[in-house]
């Protein structure tokens, strides 16, 4: 089992990221993009382009494009900074708000139906596994 637990784990993101790219496919927006506006969401409005790609953990030029393309769509705008006129300061929109209120309402109803017959209590074992496994690899780093 310890041999196969990974690919399990590999497997099931896989599948909860095509299921959830499917239903958001009417929505033309990409896995990339929808995951750095939850990231921005989750994270806290406001962030720099840097404080995101910690955040996310990849490259700032990565970020930069994933940025223009959403900037692009009027999903998420660049604000100056006060404190450093470099930095710029990542929102969204209202039309980017509107997006993640459809996002999160399809990603509930998703999580319900993947979780359907999974009690809370397996939940809080199998996340505190998964939360001890990312600490150990934490510790690696």
């Amino acid at each position: 089992m310890r041999e196969q637990f990974p690919f399990i784990v590999a497997r099931l993101t896989r599948r909860w990221r095509k299921l959830l790219d499917e239903r958001l496919k009417d929505l033309n927006v990409t896995q990339a993009r929808w995951s750095t506006m939850l990231y921005l969401q989750r994270g806290g409005e406001g962030l720099t382009q840097r404080e995101l790609a910690n955040l996310m953990a990849i490259e700032n030029p990565t970020l930069v494009r994933l940025l223009d393309s959403l900037e692009g769509q009027g999903l998420v705008e660049r604000r100056p900074c006060e404190r450093d006129r470099r930095a710029r300061r990542l929102h969204l929109t209202p039309e980017g708000e509107k997006f993640m209120s459809e996002l999160n309402s399809r990603a509930e109803q998703l999580r319900n139906e993947l979780l359907a017959g999974v009690s809370d209590d397996d939940l809080e074992v199998a996340s505190g596994l998964i939360n001890k496994i990312l600490s150990n690899a934490d510790k690696m780093d």
